[in-house]
């Protein structure tokens, strides 16, 4: 069973406390979710800055006019220096039929470097002292030093340029003085020419000298040659050795091929020696005299063949059978004596092919000492005939040069020469004032919208409710025009419709209507008409960080309730700094604190602010140390009563953050409600309170933005129309 009381209350008290406790739940990261910032945002962002961005460009551009006319004039005058590849640098030799390199660039770079070197400029500065002019006054002493005359001079007002695909130089120079500007251009390229030719010039000239300087030790050099040449040639005692070398040569040649003949013979001649040797008939055939024994054995045969017929047809006595016996035997004798005539022939031939290779190879021995020793001596005649004619040729060649040279270094180039000099110019060139002001007007331009685009930016507030859906995931109910007669300062609230409030509840006229009077009961449709799961009958205003403007607005959207002729109940949650009583201008003294502490009847403690509204204000009252600690235990069941008797109460709380009060009133009410100043409040602070009511599972209605002007987005762009509209005549409207 379940106590009948708990801490002296009935059971539903308790019952309801023990309800409306909220569990603590860790607090979340806001998550902001950074849209894509449409087209229309930046030209409304340009649309809304439109005057200070004009009013920085004008400044920019007027300023830059002034500068600009105050500044000291500066003429420009450009000489022009053609440049032809294809003429020669010399007149003779070589330098006069060599053709141009294909370096273009490289060698107008080169060109434009030395214009600007030291040994063109000096000249051009002693004659014009521009160092100094172009100096301050610090620089213009400093340049009076030793050290300063020996530095390279640099004009920084001097300019060399090469147009694009030309062989063409411009040097251009600035001065306050049209014709200084035109005489240093002229100067500059006259100076230009003449160190062109001095250095052509000077390298020919030490080219001269130091072949002067090797001609005398080369004139030695050919005359020692030429007499060894000379003592080489009487003691071979030839005019030619090579002539000689070559006979020999085509002789070694001729015994080297007689020898290897004599070897292969000599190697027949052998085989065929020992063939013989063995005494065989058939090895006497195959010999190279082996003809007659051919003849010889081919009468043997018919001999034997006859004699064999003999024997056959007339017996061993026959006289035919004596006498073919007699021819075999004949024949038999006769080829015996052939075949040892064909031996001895071929042993004396083996034997004369013997001698022929000894004698052979030892007239190829002594021929090729003979060529070895005849080649190297043609070799020792021919270097030394060949360094005789080189030093000949070299001392020849030298003596040629240095004619060629003396007449080139003579000879002045026209390769490079002045196409157009430089004249006085009508108009300067800086200040340029059309430039300027473009450049000005453009930059300006530029950095104005830049800095617009990127201050809106870096803008972190809540400013429009399109901003407000994309980001943080919820609605605007309503959205409050900025009242400049009471920013900053609490008014009391316009009962009967002449005082100084911002809501009239019993105006004149609907004319009397001011555009806040409009949005707060816009604000009021937007609460109690939206479909919500169930009907609102308790709601809370809180903020997220103080003056936010949640009281004024409780109490405003309290009284447009009340308008409609509906019971409306105001409860001052803000028991911290309560502000309600000093809207309606009524006593303090009983409240809220102490309904909460004193265990006060809330009734006792309601006022009506006017007779016949059915408007009814519960203040906070006094302060009491302990009265936030029982808000959990008491406001659910006062607003559980409440709603029974009222169609709408409305509890003004403090800011949400910070505060712990805030999240037990926000656990027991229907909705929240949470009021924002557009341009004011950080998105990130209202993204953490939305975070909260999520994690306490309360109910968040929307947003409230307060303070709206029309130019903090474009989608406030119907605030200007409420005046115009109420100036109207009826008929028009």
């Amino acid at each position: 069973m379940i106590d009948e009381k708990v801490n002296g209350k009935p059971p539903a008290v308790a019952e309801v406390r023990r309800v409306a406790l909220p569990l603590p739940a860790p607090v979340r990261e806001p998550e902001i979710t950074e849209p894509a910032v449409p087209l229309s945002q930046y030209l409304w962002i340009l649309k809304r800055h439109r005057w200070k961005i004009l009013g920085a460009v004008a400044m920019c551009v007027i300023g830059t006019a002034i500068v600009s006319a105050r500044l000291t004039p500066i003429y420009e005058a450009t000489a022009t220096i053609d440049i032809d590849r294809r003429i020669p640098t010399g007149i003779l030799g070589e330098e006069a039929v060599q053709s141009a390199l294909n370096d273009a660039d490289q060698f107008m770079a080169t060109q434009v470097k030395l214009i600007q070197s030291d040994s063109v400029l000096r000249p051009v500065d002693h004659q014009y002292n521009l160092r100094r002019r172009e100096a301050g006054a610090t620089d213009s002493e400093l340049l009076r030093t030793a050290e300063a005359e020996g530095a390279p001079v640099v004009l920084k007002k001097l300019k060399v340029t090469r147009p694009p695909n030309t062989y063409l130089l411009l040097v251009s120079y600035r001065s306050p003085d049209r014709q200084e500007a035109a005489d240093v251009a002229n100067a500059t390229v006259r100076s230009y020419l003449e160190h062109t030719y001095k250095i052509r010039y000077q390298a020919a000239a030490g080219l001269s000298q130091f072949m002067e300087r090797q001609l005398e030790e080369l004139r030695a050099k050919m005359e020692r040659s030429s007499a060894a040449l000379a003592q080489f040639e009487r003691e071979l005692n030839v005019i030619n050795p090579e002539e000689r070398t070559n006979i020999v040569s085509a002789r070694l040649l001729q015994l080297n091929t007689e020898y290897t003949s004599a070897q292969a013979e000599r190697v027949k001649r052998e085989t065929a020696f020992h063939s013989v040797r063995s005494g065989t008939l058939a090895a006497a055939q195959v010999s190279s005299q082996g003809g007659a024994l051919d003849k010889l054995t081919e009468a043997l045969n018919e001999s034997r063949r006859r004699f064999v017929d003999a024997q056959t047809h007339y017996g061993a006595n026959h006289p035919e059978y004596r006498k073919a016996l007699a021819q075999v035997a004949e024949v038999e004798r006769a080829l015996e004596d052939t075949r040892d005539s064909i031996a001895q022939r071929v042993e004396i031939e083996y034997h004369q092919a013997v001698e022929r290779e000894s004698m052979l190879r030892t007239a190829v021995a002594e021929t090729k000492a003979e060529f070895d020793r005849l080649n190297a001596r043609s070799f020792e005649y021919q270097t030394l005939k060949q360094e005789a004619d080189t030093d000949k040729k070299l001392y020849e060649e030298l003596v040629r040069k240095i004619k060629e040279a003396g007449i080139n270094a003579s000879f002045q180039n026209s390769s490079i020469r002045i196409a157009d000099l430089a004249r006085s110019p009508l108009k300067p060139v800086f200040p340029d004032m059309p430039l300027n002001l473009t450049l000005a007007f453009l930059f300006s331009t530029l950095f104005a919208v830049g800095a617009a685009v990127v201050s809106d930016i870096l803008d972190n507030t809540i400013r429009d409710p399109e901003q407000v859906r994309r980001t943080l995931k919820i609605a605007v109910v309503g959205s409050l025009p900025v009242i400049k007669n009471w920013r900053g300062q609490l008014r009391p609230v316009s009962i009967q419709g002449n005082g100084t409030g911002l809501l009239r509840v019993n105006g004149s006229a609907e004319r009397d209507l001011t555009p806040f009077d409009e949005a707060i009961r816009t604000l009021r449709n937007s609460i109690l008409l939206t479909d919500f799961e169930r009907r609102l009958r308790s709601l809370l205003l809180t903020s997220a960080s103080p003056s936010e403007g949640k009281s004024t607005v409780a109490v405003h959207l309290a009284m447009a309730h009340a308008g409609q002729r509906k019971r409306t109940l105001l409860i001052d949650g803000d028991l911290r700094r309560p502000s309600i009583h000093k809207f309606f201008e009524i006593p303090n003294n009983l409240g809220l604190s102490k309904v909460l502490v004193y265990d006060l009847a809330w009734r006792e403690a309601l006022v009506q602010p006017k007779p016949g509204l059915e408007l009814y204000v519960l203040p906070a009252g006094p302060s009491a140390p302990r009265a936030a600690d029982q808000i959990g235990t008491v406001l659910p069941q006062l607003l559980e009563e409440a709603s029974l008797e009222f169609d709408l109460v409305i509890l003004d709380a403090p800011p949400l953050l910070g505060f712990p009060e805030p999240l037990e009133m926000a656990a027991a009410v229907d909705g929240v409600i949470v009021v924002t100043r557009a341009g004011q409040t950080n998105r990130a602070a209202v993204a953490s309170v939305l975070a909260t009511l999520a994690d306490l599972r309360a109910s968040a209605v929307g947003l409230v933005l307060n303070e709206v002007r029309k130019e903090l987005s474009h989608s406030y762009y119907y605030y200007g129309h409420y005046e115009k509209y109420y100036k109207q005549p009826q008929g028009e409207r």
